[in-house]
């Protein structure tokens, strides 16, 4: 189930209100003593995170969650950034559990939401690498007031009496931003300059319909090891077309690279010419396709 962006907190008795986690959204499905991760994608993941796969083999029955993967920083802070391999060893890691779908073979997605987070409750088994979400209940300005002070990415909106809907982008299920991030295409690199490595800048895109729209470069937001493997695999894409029907300023110092690589970025606000201002770079992102990228938009809510 996935949440629609809206642009301001609110405050409503009828919803309960979440921390807004800056990780990978995974589905946990144990059945008949086996436990599989499951990335946005569909892609299993056990053997990237085995300590996660581990400590979910503790359920005492089968079900089918729902969470989101994050890395924690000293100041308690999850940062998506922080996921990418170089950096793992500076944070916690937690498998954050937000829903459950399916329980002991039986579908739970029609009942309320809170009668579900009821339940995973209930079950969790206790480890230092599972935390079940909280929810506030009412107050969702005040909530989201609290996100900005700790630097969290924002609050999720849930209404209380809600059902899961699987593979569905509902109204049920709201996201408010306190960062502003986008996942986007890469489409190219130029050359570098001065005392920098490897590339200047990475050419930004998002899919608009059948076609590939550019959104603007990030140049920060690397580190020297970043540079150099991300690097190696923008050489083994290298292509001679550009992926856009028009052209772009500076094509001449662009090398394209066929659209593949999804990142993610945080950035300041969209410009009227609809390119980011002041992006940068966060990460790779592997657990969704390039051709599902598109411009997330925020609108206002309507009671």
């Amino acid at each position: 189930m996935l949440a629609t962006l809206i642009d301001a907190p609110f405050d409503d008795p009828e919803w309960v209100f979440e921390t807004k986690w800056d990780g990978i959204r995974m589905i946990a499905a144990a059945e008949r003593g086996r436990l599989t991760l499951h990335s946005r994608n569909g892609t299993i993941v056990n053997d990237r995170y085995p300590a996660v796969a581990t400590a979910l083999q503790k359920l005492k029955r089968g079900a089918v969650l729902d969470g989101e993967l994050v890395a924690i920083d000293r100041q308690g802070v999850s940062r998506f950034q922080l996921l990418q391999n170089a950096l793992r060893s500076e944070a916690r890691l937690l498998y954050c559990v937000f829903d459950i779908m399916f329980l002991g073979g039986k579908d739970l997605r029609g009942l309320p939401l809170l009668e579900r987070k009821d339940r995973l409750r209930a079950l969790l088994p206790r480890d230092p690498l599972l935390l079940f979400s909280e929810h506030r209940s009412r107050y969702g300005t005040r909530f989201f007031e609290e996100a900005e002070r700790k630097g969290l990415e924002g609050i999720m909106a849930k209404r209380a009496d809600s059902p899961y809907r699987s593979g569905e982008r509902s109204a049920d299920w709201l996201k408010i931003k306190a960062v502003r991030e986008q996942e986007v295409v890469i489409a190219g690199f130029t050359e570098p300059r001065r005392s920098r490595s490897y590339f200047g800048a990475l050419v930004l895109a998002v899919r608009d319909g059948k076609s590939w729209r550019y959104v603007g470069r990030v140049g920060t937001g690397f580190s020297e090891a970043v540079l150099a493997r991300l690097h190696a695999v923008l050489l083994a894409l290298r292509t001679h077309k550009s992926p856009f029907g028009k052209p772009v300023k500076d094509e001449a110092a662009i090398t394209w690279v066929k659209p593949r690589l999804v990142a993610e970025v945080k950035f300041a606000e969209w410009t009227r010419a609809g390119e980011m201002r002041q992006p940068v770079f966060l990460g790779l992102r592997d657990d969704k396709r390039a051709e599902d990228v598109v411009q997330e938009t925020e609108s206002s809510r309507r009671k």
